[in-house]
Formats: structure tokens, sequence, C-alpha cells
């Protein structure tokens, strides 16, 4: 059995489980044609991102067996006939299941491998705006857009930490701050982390776009967790609230604690946050001392330095 898993978090999870029953009885592997090739069935739930969903698609139809047949399943109030047309793409037909317990299966049969090898020498997506271009794997927020939160804090970041020498895009995504950076300042360093293996390759991707590859380090964790305790002078964070398909709150205060670990005494969490998800006092508790930089009708900016 062949497994991936996007986040770290997922993949140490399952080890963590298989151990318990005896020993890992897979081999967990990258995004890469090894994980699909001549593979007969394939397990999946559903993405609720469509354009991972296709990315993804495309892997297996382009390298699987030709009698491959994908499974793939999911909660029906996340799922849309957009799937079905999605999944087309990539594949001659597509059969759904009967419901139960509030659940579907789609099965995908006829690879249409030419079709699905063009589709995904597409990925990733890629945009330029304003002179930065960004690259974007299936299923990271935003794609290859630059989102109104992100272009919010990227104007403010001029006044953010001028000297450091260093500083981290914390949840990176597609890599657009840790460029933004690199770019202003050629002298500064960054460390771009995530903890979704396609945004990491997204990230390295957008840093190569930018010709910045050589300061910009893209790495795979969960938060900070490489990152030795009071070493940092700046970090820059635009904190996901969705995790998968629910609103959670809890991934940005584990940030936030985080943050304030690996900060040294003075340095700065800059953050983006949704107004109405009234971060400040969080950041005052987890962090410190917490200044608004900036706001607009929908986000705000702030500045915690750390004690």
């Amino acid at each position: 059995v062949r497994v991936h898993q996007d986040l770290v978090t997922g993949g140490r999870a399952l080890v963590a489980n298989a151990e318990r029953l005896g020993g890992p009885p897979f081999r967990a592997l990258g995004f890469t044609p090894d994980l699909v090739d001549g593979a007969r069935v394939v397990l999946m739930r559903l993405p609720r991102a469509l354009d991972r969903l296709a990315e993804v698609s495309a892997l297996i139809a382009a390298y699987a067996d030709p009698d491959v047949v994908v499974v793939a399943g999911g909660r029906i109030k996340h799922m849309s006939m957009q799937m079905n047309d999605v999944l087309l793409e990539s594949f001659e037909r597509v059969d759904v299941s009967h419901a139960r317990q509030k659940s579907r299966v789609l099965f995908a049969r006829g690879p249409r491998r030419d079709a699905a090898a063009d589709l995904l020498a597409a990925w990733p997506r890629v945009q330029t705006h304003d002179g930065l271009t960004v690259a974007a794997h299936g299923g990271v927020f935003a794609g290859a857009r630059i989102d109104i939160g992100t272009r919010l804090l990227l104007d403010a970041l001029d006044d953010a930490a001028p000297d450091t020498p260093t500083a981290i895009d914390l949840a990176c995504g597609s890599g657009v701050i840790a460029a933004a950076l690199a770019r202003a300042r050629p002298d500064v360093t960054v460390t771009a982390t995530d903890r979704s293996a396609a945004a990491v390759r997204s990230a390295r991707a957008t840093a190569e776009a930018n010709d910045v590859t050589e300061r910009v380090r893209v790495e795979q964790a969960d938060g900070l967790e490489a990152v030795p305790s009071r070493s940092q002078r700046l970090i820059v964070l635009n904190p996901p609230f969705h995790s998968d398909a629910a609103l959670s709150t809890g991934i940005a205060h584990h940030l936030f604690a985080d943050s304030a670990r690996a900060l040294e005494s003075g340095g700065e969490l800059w953050c983006v946050w949704n107004s109405h998800l009234r971060y400040r006092g969080s950041l005052e508790r987890l962090v410190g001392p917490t200044r608004q930089i900036t706001r607009n009708a929908k986000f705000t900016v702030t500045a915690s330095t750390r004690d």
C-alpha cells in the first residue's frame, strides 16, 4: 500500500496509529508519479478545492494502470456536480454511489492519459502581480492570486524590523510573503514554513520564479518546530482559519504561541487577520504588546512585540 498525506501532521498521525496496530503496513511517498505508478485501485477523500482534485486526478490518470479504479468519497454537503466534471477531464467515466450516512462515493474509470498529461503539465499555475510572480499547486490558499489580506500586509511591511537579517514567513502557503520580502530586502534571508506539502512545493516554485531561491529556504513543518526558541527578530503571518471544511481559530492560536516561543526579546510578529475574529486580545496574551498598523473594511494588520 502506498500513501500520501499532504499535511505533515497527518502523516505523523498515520504512522503513530499504524504503530499502535503493530507497525506501518504502507510506504509513504510524495506527490510524484511513483505514488500511483501502475496502481489498479486508488482510494482518496475528495478535497473540497476543485483545483486540488484536478491536479490529483490528472496525476492518477497519467501514471496509474489503464484499468485503474479511483474510489473517491466525501460528505454530501461538501460535494458538487463540478467534482464529476473535474474528474471527467482526466477519466472517461464517473459513476456515483447511493448515499449512505450522509456520504457518497464517486468511481472514476478509463484514464485519458494524453489529456491528463497535458493537464498535469500545467501545474503549478502561475500569475504575475505588479512584478511579483506567484506559483501555486492545487489546494493552496488563494491559488496563484494574492488575496486582499496578504496585499494589505505586504503594503505595511516596510516598517517591520527594518534592520533584521532574517525573517520567517509562517504558514507560507504559496510563498508570496517570503518572495516579496526577499525581493524588497536584498540582505535578508527568509525561511518559509508550512505543514502542507502542496504549499511547500508552491513556495519553492514561487521563490524560483522570482529568482530568490538563494535567500528563501522552504521547509515543511508543524509551525516553527524546527526554529530555536528566542532566535527570531521578525515573523510574518497570515493565519489560516479553516481546518479542512471547519472554521477554526485553534490553528491561529497555536501559531501565535509558537511565534512567541521563537521570537527574541523585542522581536515582532506581524500578522493580518479577518477583523471579525478579534485576535488582538489573544496576541496581547500569547505574544506581547500589540499595536494596530493598518485596517480596511475586512482585515486588520497588527504588530506584536515579544517581552
